[in-house]
C-alpha cells in the first residue's frame, strides 16, 4: 500500500524543485481572550501552546524542516464581532492551516460559525467548556481537548453535597458557558437532595450587581455559587456580596480559578472558597509536561495550559500525518494521531512522531492532560480537580469521580 504522507511529499519535492520556491512555515493560529474577563487567565494558556510550537521547531521543524509558527488573535471573549473579525484575520489574512482555540465558548462558537466553518478550517478548543459546543453543524472541524461542563457540573454539585452544602444561592454570567454550566449544576445538585435557593442570570462587565445580590439572599442560605469570569463579573460580584456580608461561603468553576481574583478582593475574604476545574490525570504525559513546561519558566498548573499544549501538540501531528499545510483532511488526520491503536507518542516526543509518520506507522498521542479519543462531536471525557483557596491562592485539592 502506498503511504499517503510519503507520496504526498514527494509530489511537494517534485514541484518545489520545479518552481524554486519553498514555505518557509506553517501557521496555526491561536485564538484567546488577551482582554475581557479572562484576560489574567489567557496568558499561560497561549504559552502552554507555544511550548508546543517550540518543542516542535527544535526537533526539526514540520513538513519536512519548515517552521511552525502561531500567530495569535485577540476575541475579548465575550465580544462576538471581536471574535469573529479576529477568525477571519487567521482564516482569510494569516491563511492558517488550524486554529488553536478560541478560549471563551462564546467566541468559539462565534469564530467557528462565522470564518472556520465557511473556510474549512480546523478548531481545537483548549477551554470551551459548555455543552453548546457539541451541538455545532461543523462538517467535523470543531474539537475541544477539554471535558464539557455536562460533567463539571455534575462533578461541582456532587462535590458540595459531599461536604455538607446542600443549600446554595446560583448566579451566572449570561452566556453559553454561564448558562450551560448552571444548567448542568442545577440538575445534578437537585437531583441529589440538594436545594437552590434561587439561580439569575446576570450580564458581565457591569459594575453594579448589587439588585442580584439581594435578591440572591433573600433566602438567607450561606453559601453562594458564581460562574463568571475572575477578572470581569465573578470577581465584582465576589466583592459587592462580602462588602454587603450576605454570604459566608464562595464557591465557584474554571472561570474563577485565577489568582487575581484573590489579589483583587484579598486572601483573607476568599479564604476556604471551593471551586472546580478540568486537570490533568495521573499518568506519565502529564509528568512530562510538568518538566518541559518548569524548564521553560511557564506554571504547568496554570489553568488550561496543558489542554492548550495538548491542542497545539495534535494539530501539528494531524498536519504532519496529513502530509501538507492544506487544510482539507485535517480532521480526519487528527481523529488518526490522537486515537489507538498506534504506538504511544507522548509530549515532546516530536521527532520520535515524524520518523513514525514517515514510515507509515500508526501513532497514538497521550497528552499532558490524558488521552484524547474525540468523540462524533469532538468532545473528549476527561478529568475534574477540586481547588480551594488556602494561603493566598488556589491550590489544588486532587481530582474528583462521579
Amino acid at each position: 500500500m502506498i503511504n499517503k504522507r510519503a507520496l504526498v511529499t514527494a509530489v511537494a519535492a517534485s514541484t518545489l524543485a520545479m518552481t524554486g520556491f519553498a514555505k518557509a512555515e506553517v501557521k496555526v493560529g491561536f485564538l484567546g481572550g488577551f482582554t475581557g474577563g479572562i484576560e489574567s487567565l489567557t496568558p499561560p494558556i497561549f504559552e502552554g501552546a507555544q511550548l508546543a510550537v517550540e518543542q516542535v521547531n527544535e526537533q526539526g521543524g514540520i513538513l519536512d524542516g519548515q517552521t511552525l509558527v502561531m500567530p495569535s488573535g485577540d476575541t475579548t471573549c465575550s465580544d462576538a464581532s471581536a471574535a469573529s473579525n479576529a477568525a477571519d484575520r487567521m482564516v482569510n489574512s494569516e491563511n492558517v492551516t488550524a486554529i488553536v482555540g478560541a478560549l471563551c465558548t462564546g467566541a468559539t462558537i462565534a469564530a467557528a460559525n462565522n470564518a472556520a466553518i465557511p473556510g474549512g478550517v480546523l478548531m481545537v478548543s483548549p477551554a470551551s467548556t459548555a455543552p453548546a459546543v457539541s451541538e455545532l453543524d461543523d462538517n467535523d472541524l470543531v474539537f475541544r481537548t477539554v471535558p464539557s461542563d455536562a460533567f463539571q457540573g455534575e462533578i461541582l454539585a456532587k462535590l458540595l453535597l459531599e461536604k455538607g452544602i446542600d443549600a446554595v444561592a446560583v448566579t451566572y454570567v449570561n452566556n453559553d458557558y454561564g448558562q450551560g454550566l448552571s444548567d448542568a449544576f442545577s440538575a445534578a445538585f437537585e437531583a441529589g437532595g440538594g436545594e437552590i435557593t434561587e439561580n439569575l442570570a446576570h450580564e458581565d462587565n457591569r459594575a453594579d450587581y448589587r439588585s442580584e445580590l439581594g435578591s440572591l439572599s433573600v433566602s438567607g442560605v450561606d453559601t453562594l455559587v458564581v460562574l463568571a469570569y475572575a477578572d470581569t463579573s465573578g470577581q465584582t460580584v465576589l466583592r459587592q456580596a462580602y462588602e454587603s456580608g450576605m454570604f459566608t461561603q464562595y464557591v465557584g468553576a474554571d472561570g474563577m480559578v485565577g489568582d487575581s481574583l484573590i489579589e483583587a478582593i484579598g486572601a483573607d475574604v476568599l479564604d476556604g472558597m471551593i471551586a472546580t476545574r478540568p486537570g490533568s490525570p495521573d499518568l506519565p504525559g502529564t509528568d512530562i509536561f510538568i518538566e518541559a513546561a518548569e524548564a521553560a519558566d511557564l506554571d504547568p498548573s496554570a489553568v488550561f495550559a496543558a489542554q492548550a499544549y495538548d491542542a497545539a501538540f495534535l494539530i501539528a501531528l494531524a498536519i504532519e500525518q496529513n502530509g501538507s499545510a492544506e487544510r482539507e483532511g485535517l480532521s480526519e488526520a487528527l481523529r488518526s494521531v490522537s486515537s489507538a491503536p498506534g504506538e504511544v507518542i507522548l509530549p515532546g516526543e516530536w521527532e520520535k512522531a515524524v520518523e513514525l509518520i514517515a514510515a507509515g506507522t500508526e501513532i497514538n498521542y497521550e497528552g499532558a492532560s490524558g488521552s484524547h479519543e474525540f468523540d462524533d462531536n469532538g468532545d473528549v471525557p476527561g478529568v475534574v480537580v477540586e481547588m480551594a483557596v488556602e494561603d493566598g491562592t488556589f491550590t489544588s485539592k486532587g481530582q474528583v469521580d462521579l
